[in-house]
């Protein structure tokens, strides 16, 4: 048996590691459990010990941690550089983000990422085949799979903390897409589906599988198996094509498992409210329980500029029925690369979604800064309100647009109903009627 090096294969062996009892404080559980959960595969660390000896704080994904939030960030050809991905990952950060996946394709990624890995405190995900891509001029045709074994090497070399690899497209699967509204929307899906339709070959990644999971397991690289063929329209969801794909994620789970790796699995997409939860549930069945990262879903595709909303409701009934990352999405989804504000607004609507399941889910504890925050609205306490909010300067803001400063601290209404129409103040005078003896049963006198 080989010595363990994995956090997977640690749990296994019942050690229980620093970074296991570092997760059980953040999450308020015993080491016990994190280990046990850690040792079925059913939560992953993602800790490459390159980041762990830099500046990295130990996190868990997994249905027995807080449901958790992704950005992503990264340039591309068009726009972007080292100080402004370097300011997305620190908003990003600054507003709650779990993990942040870096996924330039642009110039100077080796830069950008080794930048990006130096001054972050949470996980680096990537997709090795953007950089892959990069290097070879940008014609996938010409990959050999030892192009794409060398940069997960690289990349892992560097300290990234998970990637996500398309393994679970197959040849077979790619005629089952022929009927989509979008087709393979999917980016590093769609280059291994051009790779297999030019060479008339199965996917290298699927036949390379046990030589990546050698190289991730030297730094403990966490897996993130890519859906390539996760739905891009409400049409396409929860198609043929999609549960073909989910099938070969849950056989490369197990062996992925089988040779040391820590396992996490990616999710659609785009998918109506009605059929969120069986699909949770069937990726929990197929993959055996591991976690389930997913990108939204978005529940409607007619509003360009507001999917950050319309895939924050989707990501809200993901996570209360099982997924256990949310992959958040900006106002700029589908038309351009986001920016500083667009990295908040994304990141504000899926702390609201991650929080929203952990309350439904009942997790001990979720309700305590709602109910916190309530009482201090009864109490007309705006200090209070505004520390507890997600994002107390915008509360702030708005609050003080039309009530001024010098008076809002005292004012026990705001401008919506102002002093005379304030439920919350009447309510405080009932009170202190019955209080003082007035509030007496109908046709009874007092006395």
């Amino acid at each position: 048996m080989p010595t363990p090096v994995t956090q997977l294969e640690l749990a296994r062996a019942g050690e229980t590691t620093p970074e296991m009892t570092y997760v059980a404080e953040r999450e308020g559980v015993s080491a016990d459990v994190v280990r046990d959960a850690v040792a079925s595969g059913r939560m992953v660390i993602p800790a490459n010990r390159v980041h762990l000896a830099g500046r990295l704080e130990p996190m868990a994904i997994g249905l027995a941690a807080k449901c958790k939030v992704n950005a992503n960030i990264g340039n591309s050809a068009v726009t972007s550089d080292i100080d402004e991905e370097l300011e997305k990952l620190h908003t990003a950060v600054h507003f709650g983000a779990d993990t942040v996946m870096d996924l330039s394709t642009g110039k100077n990624i080796d830069g950008i990422r080794e930048a990006i890995i130096g001054a972050s405190p949470v996980p680096i995900g990537t997709v090795p085949i953007y950089q892959m891509l990069e290097e070879l001029g940008g014609d996938i045709e010409d990959m050999r799979p030892q192009h794409f074994l060398d940069m997960v090497e690289h990349q892992a070399k560097q300290g990234v903390d998970y990637m996500t690899i398309h393994c679970g497209l197959l040849y077979d699967h790619l005629h089952l897409t022929t009927g989509r509204v979008t087709g393979i929307v999917s980016r590093g899906g769609s280059l291994i589906a051009k790779w297999m339709m030019t060479h008339r070959k199965q996917n290298p990644l699927y036949e390379a599988f046990d030589d990546l999971c050698d190289i991730m397991r030297q730094y403990d690289v966490t897996w993130s198996l890519g859906d390539g063929l996760r739905p891009g329209s409400v049409a396409d969801a929860s198609d043929e094509a999609q549960f073909a794909e989910l099938d070969v994620l849950g056989e490369l789970t197990m062996r992925g498992r089988a040779r040391g790796t820590q396992v996490m699995v990616e999710g659609p997409g785009h998918v109506p409210m009605n059929q969120i939860q069986m699909n949770m549930e069937r990726q929990q069945e197929v993959c055996d329980g591991a976690p389930f990262y997913v990108l939204g879903p978005l529940v409607t595709d007619i509003a360009p500029g507001y999917d950050h909303i319309t895939s924050a409701i989707g990501a809200a009934l993901a996570g209360w029925h099982g997924a256990a990352m949310l992959c958040y999405v900006t106002p700029k989804e589908h038309l351009g690369l986001p920016e500083r504000e667009d990295v908040k607004q994304g990141m504000v609507a899926y702390k609201i979604a991650a929080h929203a399941a952990d309350v439904a889910r009942g997790r001990p504890g979720a309700r305590d800064r709602d109910d916190a925050l309530s009482k201090a609205r009864f109490e007309f306490d705006w200090n209070e309100q505004f520390r507890l909010s997600l994002d107390p300067e915008t509360a702030r803001a708005y609050h003080d647009q039309t009530l001024p400063q010098e008076t809002f601290k005292s004012a026990h209404f705001c401008s919506m109903c102002g002093p005379k129409y304030c439920s919350m103040k009447i309510t405080q005078d009932i009170r202190k009627m019955a209080d003082a003896g007035q509030l007496v049963e109908l046709g009874v006198e007092k006395g």
